[in-house]
């Protein structure tokens, strides 16, 4: 695979990891015909589904993940590590946990760009 195809394609993950959310936030959570459509507890078969998105953000589960991963990969020197943590920072921050999001988002994204330079410059680090 081309180095620049590979350096790339974590960010492209990222990228789509964005517009995931994004759709599950203004395209399944916020429209309010689907939210009437949930209420009366009668739905459709994907009320479950969109019920259990909405425990996670008020549970602020994404925003403790996005933390943790972002934790992990100050510790792991991991491309993988890297991308998790920024997937899910940019997850927690489309889907209302603000500050954990934006932790994720930061420090999972200066990781990825550092394991990135490591690979492609060895001497520097």
């Amino acid at each position: 695979m081309p180095s620049r195809l590979r350096a790339a394609l974590p960010w492209v993950v990222i990228v789509i990891a964005a517009i995931v959310a994004t759709w599950v936030r203004y395209g399944f959570i916020e429209p309010p015909h689907i939210a009437y459509a949930c209420e009366a507890g009668h739905g459709p078969w994907w009320c479950g589904t969109r019920n259990l998105i909405v425990l996670g953000f008020l549970s602020y589960g994404y925003g403790y993940a996005a933390a943790v991963a972002a934790l992990v990969s100050l510790f792991l020197r991991s491309t993988v590590a890297a991308v998790v943590a920024t997937s899910l920072g940019v997850v927690a921050l489309q889907l209302y946990c603000y500050e954990a999001g934006a932790f994720a988002l930061l420090i999972g994204a200066l990781r990825l760009v550092r394991v990135q330079v490591d690979r492609a410059h060895p001497a520097v680090a």
